[in-house]
């Protein structure tokens, strides 16, 4: 049976709105703490989703301190790329875009920033404690300064500003950014933000592109579980912690074989750790330290040095961890409450659970025949050629070379093809 056409034409028309709707729509992705390879991942794969559905625009709500120059780039590249409108908006009130994140916004379509959040601070900073080469460093900021100018210029934003902000550290508020030309808009919330940019042509890779946002329905993106694990353990202090793990698992394993468990989780936290590291840029001195203070505190248990080893093995690996992350703006940097914690944790595990291990090895066996020499029993019956004695709870054979009479006290002195060899105690064997 043939359908009415009017049913197909208004069939045809839900579809095609339902379509329109879909397309119509302004994609949001949430984006805090540092920059790093997950947050770059997240971002370039919002992007790659707001292009797949057709969106309007993608919205990048930004609160960040920095983070690394790679991932930074990464993220640039990708907006640059994108065949979809991004818009970078530093909320909410109190946020901030500082150093990688305020190139970030430069490099947006369209660059907003609510009250009360600030950006710039944008110099770029070396790991470690070492001085790095004068003539490296100019280098680096130079290259640095023609990359934000370069975007700046393309976007039509103030050069001679975001110049400042790589050489100089400036920074600055939102209307002040405003009223430079630093970015396009000031507004108190995203539907405020879409209603601003309404209308606002804007250059994307597949051309001129006028925003329709004022009343689109906003769809908000999660971080995948993929990156939301990958950011937590590249936390300079979840990072450090794994590490610890790793070292304190392999260690006990070590020194107690056989227990398993702790040799696993050791070497998947240590691997962890090492994932992290490759995003984080470590001192090897201060890891040298660190492992330093383990071979004093593993010394300490071998030698009689009255806790000297113990104390010079906390204080190494203080120092270590102190070292091992140091960036001036503090962006990707080890706290000293962990810090802490972790020196007294190793102290604890070393003159505690460590020690107990290696006591229990280097304990005298108790099973078999090592188990039995040297134990005291009682003789059952009376003892000559042969006789029969309780020990261990249990009643064996056994043979004396003097007669020893039934209820007196023996020491085993040795066993042969499971007779005991028993003198009788205060004897000799």
């Amino acid at each position: 049976m043939r359908k009415p056409l009017s049913f197909v034409i208004l069939l045809a028309i839900l579809t095609f709105s339902a379509f329109c709707a879909e397309a119509g729509d302004v994609y949001t992705a949430k984006v805090t703490g540092a920059i790093s390879p997950a947050t770059s991942g997240f971002i370039l794969e919002s992007i790659a989703k707001s292009e797949e559905k057709g969106a309007t625009a993608l919205v990048i709500l930004l609160d960040t301190p920095g983070g690394l120059d790679t991932s930074m780039r990464d993220v640039v590249k990708g907006i640059m790329e994108s065949k979809v409108p991004v818009v970078v908006y530093v909320y909410p009130s109190g946020a901030r875009a500082a150093s990688a994140g305020s190139i970030i916004l430069l490099a947006a379509h369209i660059a907003a920033m609510t009250p009360g959040t600030n950006m710039g601070a944008a110099h770029p900073v070396t790991i470690g404690k070492e001085k790095p080469d004068k003539t490296i460093m100019d280098k680096v900021v130079n290259d640095a300064e023609a990359y934000v100018k370069s975007i700046a210029r393309k976007r039509g934003r103030n050069e001679d500003w975001a110049a400042k902000a790589v050489t100089q550290s400036a920074s600055i508020p939102a209307n002040e950014a405003l009223q430079k030309k630093v970015i396009d808009v000031v507004a108190g919330g995203l539907e405020e933000l879409l209603i601003s940019i309404d209308g606002k042509s804007v250059e994307t890779k597949k051309g001129v592109t006028t925003l329709k946002t004022k009343g689109a329905q906003t769809v908000a993106l999660e971080m995948p579980f993929k990156y939301r694990f990958l950011a937590f353990i590249s936390d300079p202090n979840i990072a450090y912690i794994l590490m610890m793990i790793g070292i304190y698992g392999i260690l006990f394993e070590i020194f107690s074989p056989g227990a398993i468990f702790p040799g696993v989780a050791g070497g998947i936290a240590l691997i962890l750790a090492l994932y992290a590291f490759q995003a984080i840029p470590i001192s090897f001195a201060g890891a040298f330290l660190i492992v330093l203070g383990f071979i004093f505190f593993v010394l300490e248990l071998k030698i009689i040095s009255h806790g000297v080893l113990g104390i010079a093995g906390i204080i190494s690996i203080v120092i270590g961890s102190i070292m091992l992350i140091d960036l001036p703006s503090g962006i990707l940097s080890i706290s000293w409450v962990t810090i802490l914690l972790v020196a007294i944790l190793s102290a604890l595990f070393v003159f505690g659970i460590l020690s107990y291990a290696i006591k229990a090895q280097l304990s005298k066996v108790k099973t078999g025949k090592e188990g039995l020499v040297g134990e005291t029993g009682i003789a059952r019956t009376d003892i000559s050629e042969s006789g029969k004695v309780f020990v261990h709870g249990e009643l064996w054979n056994a043979r004396s070379d003097g007669p020893i009479k039934a209820g007196e006290k023996v020491i085993v002195a040795d066993m042969e093809s499971m007779v005991l060899r028993v003198t009788k105690k205060g004897g000799t064997p």
